[in-house]
């Protein structure tokens, strides 16, 4: 008996072969395919996205905004597709956004960007290691020439060093344009760390990455020096604003996020806010983007005071956000419309893209932080609204 998926060596593409994997799927599993084989976009477009392609994951996409963004790259309002099994959701988040609107807009800010790959290199002791590492400084130049041979848009920005012992561990930084780069930069690593392998008489060993990246794992080292881009959302809510909008004082605000910050130091949290991951995931899966940078994108550090005027300052900074509009996922059918909703497809809206998402993120930290609070008529928000909106009766 056959167990191997059916493929072709030609096109594995077509519709013929597609219809001869479910066919095998339903011979070994005796399950009819009735809606993951339908599919309303060319297979030829799948290259380079999916293997053995059967059909397709429905996920339900909701609409929130507008959010209104004051950023240097997104500017103005803008509805942000969500896509989400997860009832109350999208909801949480347009409240938010509409907090945002009524305080005239969040501001974003792109402090930093980079994306590594990180060879480690093998010495036979720990003085080759360190003569090795001021070798890598004095050449850096022909490094990054090699490095950048391989694509047009990546640049190598520069090549940090840790010492352990006789093993060099390296993060080559790089910047990829508007891809978000884990390709680009591992096959630009690889010339480059073969240049180094043949020209350098003790570089014979080494490894195409020692896990110093930490790709698509949360890291201290990502939150202190960045994967991807590193964007702060932030917004001053005047004190009217909080207590109509968000049913409580600026006071008690900061009261409870100051309890908050002690349980997430307690408890070991890479986040000391409430749930990133909820909008960074929903729009990711809407717009394309390599799901599996969550890990790295759901660090964030907030931060909040009550100004001198009594109002309520709150920001947040994701350190990792790791975002795409072009390459990947970008170009397919569904996740192209829903960037092109934002105005985010293609070429110079990548910085566009990451203050959206960040602004996303600020509105749904928003609304969570409104709806935690338990009334003193035994009501809560965040229990009431999913009791209503999150369960499937």
């Amino acid at each position: 008996m056959d167990y191997s998926i059916p493929r072709s060596k030609t096109n594995d593409y077509t519709n013929e072969i597609i219809e001869e994997r479910q066919r095998f799927l339903q011979d070994k599993t005796d399950i009819e395919l009735k809606h993951v084989n339908k599919y309303s976009f060319d297979p030829a477009i799948l290259p380079g996205n999916i293997e053995h392609f059967i059909g397709v994951a429905q996920v339900p996409i909701g609409l929130a905004g507008p959010l209104l963004v004051n950023g240097e790259y997104a500017q103005g309002e803008f509805y942000v597709p969500m896509a989400t099994s997860e009832g109350t959701l999208v909801a949480s988040y347009n409240r938010g956004m509409k907090i945002i609107r009524e305080c005239g807009g969040v501001t974003t800010t792109i402090q930093e960007e980079a994306m590594q790959r990180a060879p480690v290199f093998i010495f036979d002791n720990a003085r080759q290691g360190r003569d090795f590492g001021n070798w890598i400084k004095e050449n850096f130049e022909e490094i990054k020439k090699q490095a950048e041979s391989t694509t047009r848009t990546g640049k190598l920005i520069c090549i940090e060093q840790y010492h352990a012992g006789r093993f060099v561990f390296t993060r080559f930084d790089y910047t990829t344009g508007d891809a978000a780069g884990q390709n680009m930069t591992g096959k630009a690593t690889f010339i480059a760390c073969e240049w180094i392998r043949k020209t350098h008489p003790n570089a014979r060993r080494y490894m195409i990455d020692g896990n110093f990246s930490t790709d698509k794992k949360h890291s201290r080292i990502n939150v202190l020096r960045t994967r991807g881009k590193r964007v702060t959302a932030e917004i001053t809510i005047p004190e009217k604003i909080v207590r109509e909008m968000m049913n409580q004082s600026p006071q008690r605000l900061q009261y409870y996020n100051n309890i908050s910050n002690i349980g997430s130091m307690m408890s070991g949290a890479i986040n000391n806010g409430s749930h990133s991951a909820n909008g960074i995931t929903a729009v990711f899966i809407a717009t394309g983007q390599d799901v599996a940078n969550v890990a790295e994108g759901s660090a964030a550090i907030t931060y909040s005071e009550r100004t001198k005027e009594g109002d309520y300052y709150f920001s947040v900074v994701i350190p990792a956000l790791i975002v795409a509009t072009h390459g990947g996922g970008t170009g397919l059918a569904t996740q192209r419309e829903c960037l092109e909703i934002l105005d985010c497809f293609g070429a110079g809206k990548v910085k566009k893209f990451a203050e959206i998402v960040a602004a996303t993120v600020l509105a749904g930290e928003l609304s969570l932080m409104s709806a935690m609070r338990v009334k003193k008529d035994g009501t809560s928000d965040w229990i009431s609204s999913h009791d209503k909106l999150g369960r499937n009766r």
